[in-house]
């Protein structure tokens, strides 16, 4: 196989990785997010604190997350772009979250996420990403009704 049919079936494999992540998201399935996280992953949230690290704490972020949530969850991906090289790899995406409080208030934003990922032995891995939203400067608020 030439190299570049290598890069785009890493690609391929990157794209249906990051599909089942959003399978896994709307189904509330922990075990489906983990299976893509590198142990060593660091990941900088939209939400304190400034960082997480390493798979244990992605597990309990999103455990606490999904128990916060009783109803149902969507989860959208938009602009997705993914650039592959030998044995890194580089996305970035528009996500949407959608879902409902406890208090039956609805809930949805666009977030920019920006993902990195490392081949460890024959399988793609998320070693850092980034969830972010633009911010206001003038009123140090974010900006939490834009589209794609």
């Amino acid at each position: 196989m030439t190299s570049e049919e290598n890069k785009k079936n890493d690609e391929i494999e990157i794209k249906r990785l990051i599909e089942g992540y959003a399978k896994a998201f709307r189904a509330k399935d922990i075990d489906g997010i983990m299976s893509m996280y590198a142990p060593e992953i660091v990941t900088f949230d939209v939400v304190p604190p400034l960082q997480y690290v390493g798979a244990d704490a992605m597990r309990k972020r999103w455990e606490e997350a999904f128990s916060s949530l009783p109803g149902p969850i969507g989860y959208e991906i938009a602009d997705l772009s993914i650039t592959v090289g030998e044995d890194m790899a580089f996305t970035h995406s528009f996500n949407r979250a959608s879902a409902t409080l406890p208090t039956g208030q609805k809930i949805g934003v666009w977030v920019r996420w920006t993902a990195c990922w490392r081949k460890i032995g024959d399988k793609w891995l998320l070693v850092h990403d980034q969830i972010s939203v633009p911010v206001d400067l003038q009123t140090g608020r974010a900006v939490l009704d834009l589209k794609p």
